[in-house]
């Protein structure tokens, strides 16, 4: 997967770049930010040209029969691999259209955004949270349909950790890695529920966080948590939310738990399935461009559902990076 200073380096270099300009999205949701009116129009095409990335491995994709899909809605498909993102925006496409799982999208996001074409979102994943934070539908028949006729685009940030990894939903570290490794041997039996089971298993038996959490130079938390979340859409888990995180802001939300007795954790599974995770009695959230989390060496994240090695992290905003197709 590509990282933020190699998107950069090779964005200048990309053919065919679409004339897209970026709007201002300051709503805090979705629904209000459509209201507005602060989606773009594009005229409707009867045909597109458009670039499937599949990641074969996602939970119920099926790359051959999501290309027939778009083409019995008039589009000229290219198909690509998930690790051949780099070819598929500079294959002179309308859209990149990514199937796959939450995990697929931020790096296809990334590049589709470096060069300045439209991204649209046919979910084949086992919780697909950005779909559903977005408002997007995770029926076969009407994703392609979106992917392919959709004209209304919204500007949308990613959120990067270390300049390395892009992430469209959450970056967690405590626990939420043990979580997603416990979940991902029980997803194909259990579905969206794996993520549930396995944050109950992983609050049974992981110890607390030792770290120290800053945002925008301003220290907020050092010593024990029981976890740390950096949000953009903040989706996760199958349904969790994190209050407020609003994915057009350019901003990032960071919430932490410290830690406190294990059976208090009954409570912030409560209020992380609410999205009220910033009502328990040792959390704290606030709101920040820029956010350091010291951890020890090798201290994993759970970044939109795929655990990732990383100990001391940086994290960045980047503002309206990509533009997803929404209706």
């Amino acid at each position: 997967m590509l990282g933020r200073e190699a998107l950069e380096r090779s964005a200048g270099k990309l053919a065919g770049y679409k004339d897209a300009s970026l709007g201002t999205h300051g709503a805090r949701s979705m629904a209000r930010a459509r209201a507005s009116g602060k989606t773009q129009e594009q005229p409707a095409r009867a045909t597109a040209t458009v670039a499937l990335v599949a990641n074969q491995r996602a939970g119920s994709n099926d790359p051959e029969r999501c290309a027939e899909c778009l083409r019995s809605y008039g589009a000229t498909v290219k198909r690509f691999a998930i690790q051949e993102i780099e070819e598929a925006v500079v294959s002179g496409v309308d859209r990149v259209v990514v199937a796959g799982g939450d995990g697929s999208i931020a790096g296809v996001a990334a590049a589709a955004g470096a060069a300045r074409i439209p991204v649209a979102v046919v979910p084949a994943g086992t919780a697909n949270d950005f779909a559903r934070r977005m408002d997007l539908p995770e029926e076969l028949g009407s994703a392609c349909r979106l992917a392919v006729t959709g004209t209304r685009l919204l500007d949308l940030e990613l959120g990067w950790l270390n300049r390395e990894r892009a992430f469209v939903n959450v970056a967690s570290a405590g626990l939420p890695a043990p979580a997603a490794r416990r979940a991902t041997s029980w997803k194909r039996l259990l579905g969206p529920l794996a993520y549930a089971v396995g944050a109950v298993a992983a609050g049974l038996t992981a110890k607390p966080l030792t770290c120290l959490v800053a945002c925008d130079g301003r220290e907020l938390l050092a010593g024990e948590a029981w976890q740390i979340t950096v949000a953009a859409s903040g989706a996760f888990g199958a349904g969790a939310t994190v209050d407020g995180a609003d994915p057009t802001d350019g901003s990032l939300d960071v919430v932490g738990i410290e830690a406190g007795p294990r059976l208090g954790l009954i409570g912030l599974a409560y209020r992380l399935r609410s999205g009220h995770v910033g009502e328990h009695p040792r959390a704290f959230q606030t709101r920040c461009t820029t956010a350091e989390v010291r951890v020890p060496d090798g201290t994993p994240f759970n970044v939109d559902g795929e655990v990732v090695a990383a100990g001391t992290a940086r994290f960045t905003a980047q503002e309206r990076a990509f533009q997803l197709v929404v209706g």
